[in-house]
């Protein structure tokens, strides 16, 4: 494997480190950990060795330390298990890209008659302190990074109201107390996504409260508005082809009818015809019988 390239402040003659020597990423850690939960729920592992690996996963430094424990673990139907040595950025909605570590970039707000708002690209600390007092605040966590997996966001409000945004995927948990005041708690025991965060809403309310919420970003929820507009467009061309296909149906039917119509009129023209020959063959007949009759007399 290629030896990293020495940094700017290495010594002449120093040796350089090899890629299992470069320090791992949180983001690293938490692919590894993905494969383990996926190998505990295949029944690749057990629940004592996934501990232990977990473990050893979460303690680790470098990609050395990571490697061996995937080792015998596929990363994919029919792949070989290996720990990526080239840091790449987290696909589009990993969440394993969205826990970053490290510290916040704000931890506590204040809301005294007015108002705060956390939204848009931010990252959340382990602990976020908010209060409002006749005023409110807005927690938005769908663009949002978290310095660790579980995060809690402690609200204080008193004659105020905090309201918390968390995307879908996320599990919330709801610690708070209310007095003539609550806490919101429909969103909780919604199982979130493997790998996902762990919210935790703690604090206390007083003649105010504090709410919970799961919303899409704009972004999802216009690519939702154009998924729906685009069965909408094809449910109204099925229909379309319905319609058609059942409009030609009923002119093929409405077609086949009038020519049995025609059918049957014209057997009927051609029986009453017939009729009609018969009784003038008989007139006829009568007529000439009569006539032979006078010339004798």
């Amino acid at each position: 494997m290629t030896d990293a390239a020495p940094s700017e402040g290495t010594p002449p003659g120093s040796p350089r480190p090899s890629a299992p020597e470069l320090r791992a990423a949180d983001a690293d850690r938490e692919r590894v950990a993905e494969i383990l939960r996926d190998a505990l729920a295949e029944g690749r592992l057990d629940m004592e060795e996934f501990e232990e690996r977990l473990e050893a996963t979460y303690k680790a430094r470098t990609y050395g330390e990571l490697t061996p424990i995937t080792r015998d673990l596929p990363t994919a139907p029919g792949a070989a298990p290996a720990v990526n040595m080239v840091k790449e950025p987290a696909g589009q909605g990993s969440w394993a890209g969205r826990v970053t570590g490290g510290e916040g970039s704000s931890s506590w707000a204040v809301a005294i008659l007015s108002g705060f708002q956390r939204k848009g690209r931010w990252t959340v600390p382990k602990r976020f302190n908010c209060f409002a007092f006749w005023g409110g605040g807005e927690i938005d966590l769908r663009e949002a990074s978290f310095a660790d997996r579980e995060v809690e966001i402690n609200c204080v409000a008193i004659m105020g109201g905090v309201n918390v945004i968390v995307p879908p995927g996320v599990e919330v948990v709801v610690r708070g107390i209310g007095v003539m005041g609550g806490f919101d708690h429909r969103e909780e025991g919604v199982p979130g996504d493997l790998g996902g965060p762990r919210v935790i809403v703690t604090g206390f309310a007083f003649w105010g409260g504090v709410g919970v919420e799961r919303k899409l970003t704009r972004a999802e929820r216009q690519a939702l508005k154009e998924e729906r507009r685009r069965q909408k467009l094809d449910r109204k061309e099925s229909m379309r082809e319905l319609h058609e296909s059942f409009r030609d149906d009923v002119q093929d039917a409405h077609r086949r009818l009038m020519d049995g119509h025609h059918d049957l009129m014209r057997g009927r023209s051609d029986r009453h015809r017939d009729r009609r020959d018969r009784h003038r063959d008989r007139h006829d007949r009568r007529d000439r019988r009569d006539r032979g009759d006078g010339y004798d007399d």
